[in-house]
């Protein structure tokens, strides 16, 4: 799909609002590797994946070399290697990519003070009213870009439009290293012809009900009611409703602190066998730790949510005296809590991994919950 480029008519006014802001998503293109290959040349034009290469390791990010093999985030190391033979595993240096990063939000900093950290390589920011008084914010995009390309020697893509749903969007639109926006008047024309299954905050297991429902595309998703999407997505419905219509009125406001982050994974076939279930706990782990790691968070306990497939829910936790240190680690404490439940007479739908109990001060005052897609 084409972006909707048009710098000067990003103020045009959608009816339902008076101002329009100025939303910008910066997003690293392939933020470790692309830190790998630069602190080391004979990794430059390579497939490389940073990770664990062990057998229960998994892929935290794939070079963009890597990726026309299949060879994705989340992904169990022995898989990625099957599908890349020449590919190479180097490991994770999270000192070095908080200290890029650091860098990265000083140069946000100096353009705007509403900046909303996603990871170490994402944020979102709002330049409606910037430090430098630039009323495009297609050349406050191109600015950063370029300030971040000359300070860390990495690119950047971005998405720029007038709320985060679609700048998010609009900055994959153009990667690698690449920009595009979605004006207002754009901004419902797009999101109609997009599939459900590409909208940013919608999952497998989402986007398979949705088509169940026969809800395909934005414009299938917006010619359903309010009603039926609040019956069938409860709490979802309002939001799914909005963002079909192009309307996301969410602030960009500061990082919040979190108790607990977390990620689970819906199955579109029930899972019965341990092997299975041990399989798909990996990339769970994997989206978490990563997560974690970004945002220097050190989690003592782990808790296994498992949903039968007569909706019954249950939760095993462990908490340990000391943080966990690697995601290997975090694994086998999952899988220790997974091994006694089976053999099960009914399968499972769906499977959850949570971290908490941070040793940091973070999760004190105004901290809450993250639940990841996967």
């Amino acid at each position: 799909m084409q972006p909707v480029m048009s710098a000067e008519s990003e103020d045009e006014k959608p009816d339902r609002e008076e101002r329009v802001r100025r939303i910008v998503h910066i997003d690293m293109d392939s933020y470790y590797a692309s830190v790998e290959q630069r602190d080391n040349p004979k990794l430059r034009g390579k497939p490389v994946a940073v990770g664990s290469p062990s057998a229960r390791g998994v892929v935290l990010t794939a070079s963009y070399e890597a990726r026309p093999f299949g060879v994705r985030s989340a992904l169990p190391s022995l898989t990625a290697k099957r599908l890349c033979p020449d590919l190479i595993f180097v490991p994770a240096r999270f000192d070095v990519y908080r200290s890029v990063s650091a860098q990265i939000h000083a140069i946000f900093a100096e353009y705007t003070d509403l900046i909303e950290p996603l990871s170490l390589d994402e944020a979102y920011l709002d330049v409606t009213d910037n430090k430098q008084g630039i009323p495009i914010a297609t050349e406050i995009a191109t600015r950063i870009r370029a300030r971040i390309k000359d300070v860390t020697g990495l690119n950047a893509s971005a998405g720029i439009s007038y709320c985060k749903f679609l700048a998010k969007m609009a900055s994959d639109l153009n990667k690698p290293n690449g920009q595009a926006v979605i004006t207002p008047r754009h901004g419902p024309a797009f999101v109609e012809r997009l599939a459900v299954k590409k909208f940013h905050g919608v999952g497998p297991a989402t986007a398979a009900k949705m088509e169940r429902l026969g809800i395909l595309t934005g414009a299938d998703l917006r010619a359903k009611s309010l009603a039926f999407l609040q019956e069938h997505f409860r709490k979802s419905g309002s939001w799914y409703y909005n963002i079909s219509r192009g309307i996301d009125d969410r602030p960009v406001r500061p990082d919040r602190e979190r108790k607990s982050v977390g990620a689970e994974d819906t199955f579109m076939t029930d899972i019965f066998d341990l092997d299975t279930a041990r399989a798909e706990i990996s990339p769970l782990v994997a989206k978490v730790w990563r997560h974690c790691e970004a945002k220097g968070l050190h989690g003592r306990s782990v808790t296994l949510k498992v949903k039968y497939t007569d909706f019954q829910t249950i939760t095993r936790s462990r908490t340990e005296p000391a943080p966990f240190e690697t995601a290997d680690e975090v694994i086998a404490k999952v899988h220790a809590l997974l091994d006694p439940l089976f053999p099960t007479a009914k399968g499972i739908r769906l499977l959850g991994v949570t971290l908490s109990s941070f040793t940091d001060d973070v999760a004190s005052g105004s901290a809450d919950q993250l639940q990841l897609e996967i």
